[in-house]
């Protein structure tokens, strides 16, 4: 006795035919929040161990500066703590950004989980190597982050008047090197997002790409602040990457739309 084939979908069809409810979507969000937060949960717990590793490895830029500084004999360039608590504080800071970090596979495929149902399954397809890229994207660019960041405190360093005693506050030191991690590490992502945009409807390729004159402006702007004046090849090899990603956002977005225009002609069939 034949049994019956299970009809297979089109990879035009919706993976989702039915329209969720707004209850649905608020129960399919938390479904989401939960996992990521277990994850950020984890990736602190690991991180709290090797917070002095940490510490030692982030306070490297001081010591620079205290080396360089180092025949002024009024000068003091150190990390301190104004608090009883900030130590400890500091540590539970460390925690949650390097979580943050290191959860970033988890939390990014949740949020293209959450997205993914009101695309076909072809583009599901391609929404999992989109996120395949956006996690060692992200990853590149705390790295590019980790590498910029002590030009950025040596340069701070040298307006110091001669003399003068460079005291770095414990909590905004951090505040600021881990700010500069995650900033940089999602700025290397955002392509992927205009991409999504593309696939989502709300952005074309044409509009995309037209802003490329100001995606250019703020990726020079960026990188020459990112690193030391007198380092050209820095700034530029910068530049060109996040300059790189804009228009390979902005290829992709346009081979996604005359994709589509030539699926939908297809569809319609010739004029009569």
């Amino acid at each position: 006795m034949a049994t019956a084939e299970r009809p297979r979908l089109s990879d035009d069809v919706p993976r989702r035919d039915k329209k969720m409810s707004l209850g649905e979507h608020l129960i399919e969000l938390r479904k989401r929040v939960l996992i990521a937060l277990a994850a950020l949960v984890v990736g602190m717990i690991v991180s709290f161990v090797f917070t002095d590793a940490i510490i030692w490895a982030m306070s490297e830029p001081i010591r620079i500066v205290a080396d360089q500084r180092g025949e002024d004999a009024d000068a003091i360039v150190q990390l301190m703590y104004s608090t009883v608590t900030g130590p400890f504080d500091m540590r539970l800071r460390i925690a949650f950004a390097v979580g943050i970090i290191i959860s970033a596979p988890v939390w990014l495929w949740q949020l293209w989980a959450f997205l993914m149902p009101g695309l076909t399954r072809k583009e599901i397809r391609y929404t999992v190597g989109f996120v395949a890229a956006a996690v060692p994207l992200f990853f590149a660019g705390c790295y590019v982050g980790w590498w910029v960041m002590p030009h950025i405190v040596e340069i701070m360093a040298s307006f110091s008047p001669e003399g003068s005693a460079n005291l770095y506050e414990g909590k905004y030191y951090y505040d600021f090197v881990f700010k500069l991690l995650l900033v940089v590490g999602v700025s290397f992502i955002l392509p992927v997002f205009l991409v999504a945009l593309n696939l989502a409807g709300i952005m074309t390729g044409k509009a995309i790409l037209k802003g490329w004159r100001v995606a250019v402006l703020i990726a020079v702007v960026f990188a020459g602040v990112a690193t030391p004046a007198a380092d050209v090849v820095s700034m530029l090899m910068l530049a060109g990457i996040l300059i790189v990603l804009f228009f390979a956002a902005a290829g992709l977005s346009l081979l996604f739309d005359w994709r589509r225009r030539r699926r939908d002609t297809v569809a319609l069939g010739p004029l009569p």
